[in-house]
């Protein structure tokens, strides 16, 4: 349940049920010919990769070639979505994936993990807090949880379960270990409850100290908002951000990245991650084509 792909197949169970929108299910769901350059260039800049963009890759290569192949792309920070309940990232233990990483000039800075709330409290932090200690132990700042059941037809006080009470307890145990516990959104979150649009309704219905959110600007797009705007009127709540379009970066034309990084930079962001989950060549060749965007645009750092 708690590898993006298993957890996603539970999900979807769960639409009968409308409590997860359908949107989830298709987000959370090559070539290496300017690799040399590309490495060299990577000193410059801070290009982060969610692994999420080469999933079927992992699966027929394995994480270690995978690593390898992001390395020389020249991406240098690495956001996962391969925690099992045995405690262990793509089934290596966290301090051994800590390493491979390291040993290819990377870190691995960022998690996606998921479980829902039960009715037992208990067992679920207790399963939360098994889940901090391994990626402590993997050197991860944030652990996010990449989808909830709150939509439309989810009510108020279901809202106020997940992000005031549920996530502010992960969120105080992540911190007892130094990383930051957050939600990623998609574009469900931007319909209404109340009358109240869903994602404000998290924002201010979470603590500020305890559960941080990783921006999709992509979905924010889709949800028919601007991610500007959100930066601007919650420039604390955002310390990560999903760096995402329609397919490769930069390929549609209708994501305005440059303001999306003046004002992440003005709000001082220092961690973002790409994510590819739909293509026009091969997974590899637009996850290469991605880095080569932005690592060739002057706005980003």
């Amino acid at each position: 349940m708690q590898n993006r792909r298993n957890f996603l197949k539970q999900a979807s169970l769960m639409l009968a049920g409308g409590l997860v929108a359908p949107q989830l299910l298709t987000s959370c769901g090559g070539g290496n010919g300017s690799a040399a350059g590309a490495a060299t260039e990577a000193a410059k800049k801070h290009i982060g990769l969610q692994l999420y963009s080469l999933r079927d890759d992992i699966n027929d290569l394995g994480i270690q070639k995978v690593l390898e192949i992001v390395s020389k792309m020249g991406y240098v920070n690495i956001e996962t979505a391969g925690y099992s309940d045995d405690g262990k990232i793509y089934d290596v233990e966290p301090g051994e994936f800590k390493k491979m990483c390291a040993d290819l000039g990377m870190r691995c800075t960022s998690a996606h993990l998921s479980h829902f709330m039960s009715d037992d409290m208990q067992a679920d932090l207790s399963w939360w807090n098994k889940a901090i200690e391994a990626h402590k132990k993997a050197g991860m700042k944030y652990m996010v949880m990449p989808v909830s059941p709150i939509n439309e037809k989810a009510s108020l006080d279901l809202l106020k379960k997940y992000f005031g009470d549920y996530f502010y307890q992960i969120g105080l145990a992540a911190a007892g270990a130094g990383i930051k516990f957050g939600y990623h959104n998609h574009d469900y979150e931007f319909k209404q409850i109340e009358g109240q649009t869903i994602y404000d309704l998290m924002l201010e219905n979470s603590s500020p100290d305890h559960v941080m959110f990783e921006m999709d600007v992509y979905w924010v797009m889709r949800g028919g908002q601007n991610p500007v705007d959100y930066l601007k009127k919650y420039p604390n709540r955002f310390p990560i951000l999903h760096i995402k379009d329609e397919k490769a970066i930069g390929a549609s034309g209708t994501m305005d990245f440059k303001s999306i990084f003046d004002q992440a930079y003005a709000n001082g962001v220092k961690d973002w991650y790409v994510e590819v989950e739909r293509y026009d060549g091969t997974p590899q060749e637009d996850v290469q084509k991605s880095f080569d965007f932005l690592n060739s645009a002057d706005y980003v750092k």
